[in-house]
C-alpha cells in the first residue's frame, strides 16, 4: 500500500544573505592574520531550513528576496541545495554576514549585514509565492526582516496561512514574535535568550524554561520548542512535554544549528511523527550542523549514530 503524500511545505526568507566565515588561530590588533579556513555559503534562516529539509529527503518551496550581484551568487550557490527556489528580485544588494571563529581563545563572533529596502509590491509577490507553496500544508516563517517590512508581517502571515489551510511555524524574536503569538501559530522555536526577552525575566533552570513554554502553549500555540544550546532542547505540546539532551560533538560553528533543528522538527511533523521523535530528530540535525564549519549543514548519514546518543525524558509540567 502506497504511503499518503506529504503535505506541501514552503519556507520564507525575507532577509537572505551570503554567509562568509573565517577560522584562524588568534586575532592580533593592527596586524593581518592569515586564516586557516574560509567558506562562502548561501544564508538566511528560511533558506537554511529549506537546505535541511532537502538533506532529509523532503521537497519544499523556498521563497526569498534577492538583490544585486550578491543575490546572483546566493542563487548560484543554492542550485544544488534547494529543489524549488522562488526568488523575487528587488533593487539593491543582498547583505553579507560574517562569522569569525578564533581558536585561541575559542570565541565565535557574528556580524549581520544590512539588507536592501523592500517595497510593498515585492513583499506581496514573495508572500503570494509562500501562500501558494504552503497551501494545505506547512508555512515556515523565520528570521529577521529588512527595511520596508513591518514588524507585524509574521502575525499577518500566520493568519493568511490559516486561511489557505496551512499551519504556521515561526522562528523569530522581539516584536515579530510577539505579533505572531497573537495569531496562535502551530509551532514556535525561540532559544532561551529569546524566550527570556519575550517574558521579561531570566529563566536560569530547565524547569523555569519548561514552565514558561507551557504558559505560551496554553495561550494558543500548539507546540513550543526552546533550544538550549549545550543543554539540549525542550518541546511542549498539548499532551506531553519533553526534554532532549544533545550528543557530544566537536563544535566548529553554531551558525545554522538552530535552523537545522527547526528543519528536523518540520520534517517530522510533516510526516506526522510522534513529538518525542520529532524533538530527537531536530536536536540531532542541530548537533550535526554544529560539527560543520561555517554554515555547513549536518551530514544525513551521521544522523543515525547521533540519534542513538540523544536521551529524551518526559517533563511533568
Amino acid at each position: 500500500m502506497d504511503n499518503p503524500p506529504l503535505p506541501p511545505i514552503a519556507t520564507l526568507t525575507l532577509n537572505p544573505c551570503l554567509d562568509v566565515s573565517y577560522e584562524f588561530l588568534s586575532l592580533m590588533a593592527d596586524q593581518k592574520v592569515s586564516v586557516d579556513h574560509t567558506r562562502f555559503d548561501p544564508g538566511g534562516n528560511g533558506i537554511n531550513v529549506g537546505r535541511a529539509l532537502k538533506r532529509l529527503g523532503l521537497v519544499a518551496t523556498n521563497c526569498c528576496l534577492l538583490a544585486g550581484e550578491i543575490g546572483n551568487l546566493v542563487e548560484r550557490l543554492l542550485e544544488r541545495q534547494l529543489d524549488n527556489l522562488q526568488a523575487t528580485r528587488i533593487a539593491g544588494e543582498t547583505r553579507i554576514n560574517c562569522t569569525i571563529l578564533e581558536k585561541k581563545p575559542c570565541v565565535q563572533y557574528e556580524l549581520d549585514g544590512i539588507g536592501p529596502h523592500v517595497n510593498a509590491e515585492a513583499l506581496e509577490q514573495v508572500v503570494t509565492n509562500l501562500l501558494n507553496g504552503a497551501q494545505g500544508g506547512l508555512g515556515v516563517l523565520t528570521g529577521s526582516i529588512p527595511a520596508g517590512v513591518p514588524d507585524q508581517i509574521y502575525g499577518e502571515l500566520v493568519e493568511r496561512l490559516r486561511q489557505h489551510g496551512a499551519r504556521a511555524i515561526v522562528d523569530t524574536k522581539g516584536p515579530m514574535l510577539r505579533h505572531a503569538l497573537t495569531h496562535d501559530p502551530f509551532l514556535i522555536k525561540p532559544n532561551r535568550y529569546e524566550l527570556e526577552t519575550l517574558c521579561g525575566r531570566k529563566l536560569p533552570t530547565l524547569e523555569a524554561v519548561a514552565k514558561e513554554a507551557r504558559r505560551l502553549q496554553k495561550g494558543g500555540v500548539t507546540y513550543v520548542c526552546v533550544s538550549l544550546g549545550g543543554e539540549g532542547a525542550v518541546l511542549v505540546g498539548p499532551e506531553r512535554a519533553y526534554h532532549a539532551t544533545v550528543p557530544q560533538v566537536q563544535v566548529r560553528s553554531t551558525v545554522g544549528a538552530g535552523d537545522a533543528l527547526l528543519g528536523g522538527l518540520v520534517a517530522a511533523f510533516a510526516q506526522e511523527e510522534d513529538p518525542a521523535d520529532a524533538l530527537r530528530l531536530g536536536v540531532c540535525c542541530g548537533s550535526g550542523t554544529a560539527e560543520k564549519p561555517g554554515t555547513g549543514l549536518f551530514a544525513r548519514q551521521a544522523l543515525e549514530d547521533l540519534m542513538k546518543r540523544v536521551e529524551i525524558r518526559p517533563l511533568d509540567i
